[in-house]
């Protein structure tokens, strides 16, 4: 079927006109929808086991779908799918506008979030939405319950132009925030739904500033678990027994040792790392030379000795960047078997533990990584005593394809022309299981993946905020880039 007139007049969209429409939708139907969105806590499986109960993620669920369906886009059609046992995921499509090739365009974001996390300004909170300045703060609102709300209105901007554009399929998931362990299982049984997928627009990643539009380029994997170290049945007074019985902590430093220079940071099995592409590298320097120091300076760091700002692991931008995206390494997340200050009397306590979370450069295999991490741990313990290691979640990263010449000139032409700045390229050191599991499905599709996680904005640390006018601008691109595919 053709589409209709008055589509074929318009082959592509009045930038103008466009981010007008976009600006006004913003102001006046997304933030009041993402402020009661951030009112919602809605966390993701892995932080609220019981989140059917709860309902809060049915909430958010309801209230996008809800939201989406009216905006009466022609030929829109929009289900909460739900699988049992699992999260429920939105799938929404809208029938293509323009001739084309026949391929559909897949836009992809998610509603669950992260837990509260500690340290929100005074006036602020993970539940508390506030806007200020242009920016949106509260839990969500940017990593990212917008995603929805801004690839519906893109829709929206062309198709009152009468711009020709591809079919576009939605898929909006519940569970990132946990690794995305139920959308295997939804990929599968939408596929025939999903179509010929020819491009994917993925809202879910940063900004190296708010300046200019930013291309990921490659995510780290992951490979995250408990590590445990038990030397008693009980606590027992430090008085009578320290010097004797081995510290769990002592035990835990030295079995943690083994996987990471403790001076330096590096990770030291040879398996976890890779050798970085030229092009990575490239793009790496090309990224420092726009952002300069504020590469590590965004960052919020204490003061350290005499009164002087903490320092980084390097102040060369081009390598913190390599750093932050192609490195792998360790961080302790969370910790057991350690009683608040106030309550810490003389007590040898009987375990230690921590939770781990080991980011690992886009090609290694999470799997492969977890295996070999949890025999590295657990090999012959200092003094016998009980080291497990409890894999929780793994996800292997992501390195984009080459981009196709309509694609790579549809994004220069975007930035410029919504932003008045060139299109940047940068790798980002977050995770989205799902870009993986994308590529392998329809291996032949391009990649927009983007996102408003710029300077600053700490997705899953305090005040959280959205930057309203970059996400503007970015709903803006997303229109021209999808009316761009052929």
């Amino acid at each position: 079927m053709n589409a209709p007139d008055r589509f074929a007049s318009t082959p592509q969209p009045d930038a103008a006109a466009l981010q007008t429409f976009i600006d006004e939708t913003w102001d006046r139907e997304i933030v009041p929808a993402l402020t009661e969105y951030i009112r919602i806590p809605a966390k993701s499986p892995g932080f609220d086991p019981d989140w059917a109960r709860n309902g809060h993620i049915d909430s958010v669920v309801r209230n996008a779908a809800a939201w989406a369906e009216g905006k009466r886009l022609a030929g829109f059609k929009l289900e909460v799918v739900r699988l049992p046992g699992r999260t429920p995921v939105i799938f929404f499509e809208v029938p293509a506008t323009g001739a084309g090739s026949g391929k559909t365009a897949l836009m992809y974001g998610h509603l669950d979030k992260q837990p509260e996390f500690s340290g929100w300004r005074s006036d602020l909170g993970p539940w508390t939405p506030k806007y200020e300045d242009g920016k949106l703060y509260g839990r969500g609102g940017a990593d990212d319950g917008y995603a929805i709300y801004a690839a519906v209105t893109a829709l929206l901007a062309l198709d009152r132009q009468g711009v020709g554009r591809p079919r576009v399929v939605g898929l909006i998931e519940t569970c990132e925030e946990s690794g995305s362990y139920d959308l295997p299982a939804y990929i599968e049984v939408l596929q025939d739904r999903l179509g010929d997928v020819g491009l994917v627009v993925c809202l879910d990643s940063g900004a190296g500033n708010y300046d200019q539009l930013w291309l990921t380029t490659s995510l780290r994997g992951m490979a995250s678990g408990v590590l445990k170290v038990e030397v008693l049945t009980e606590g027992v007074h430090s008085g009578d027994a320290s010097g004797l019985v081995p510290s769990s902590f002592r035990v835990l430093r030295q079995v943690l040792d083994r996987l990471e220079d403790a001076k330096s940071g590096r990770l030291l099995p040879a398996s976890f790392h890779c050798e970085i592409p030229a092009e990575r590298i490239e793009q790496a320097h090309a990224a420092a030379a726009i952002l300069g120091d504020k590469v590590w300076k965004s960052y919020p760091w204490a003061c350290g000795a005499e009164g002087q700002s903490v320092l980084p692991t390097t102040t060369d931008p081009a390598e913190a960047l390599l750093r932050r995206t192609w490195h792998p390494t360790l961080s302790v997340t969370g910790t057991e078997g350690f009683p608040a200050l106030q309550d810490a009397g003389n007590v040898l306590r009987p375990y230690s533990a921590f939770k781990l979370s080991l980011r690992l450069p886009p090609p290694v295999d999470a799997v492969a990584a977890t295996q070999e991490l949890k025999r590295l741990l657990e090999l012959d313990p200092p003094y016998q005593a009980k080291v497990t290691f409890e894999a929780e979640h793994g996800a292997t990263g992501w390195n984009a394809p080459g981009l196709a010449p309509w694609l790579q000139q549809a994004l220069e032409g975007a930035s410029r022309t919504f932003y008045g700045a060139p299109l940047g390229y940068i790798g980002q050191g977050g995770t989205i299981p799902l870009m993986n599991l994308l590529q392998e499905s329809f291996a032949q599709a391009q990649m927009m993946v983007c996102g408003v996680l710029g300077p600053k904005s700490n997705a899953h640390g305090p005040n959280e905020f959205l930057h309203v006018p970059y996400a503007k601008r970015l709903t803006a691109a997303v229109a021209a880039v999808v009316a761009a595919q052929p």
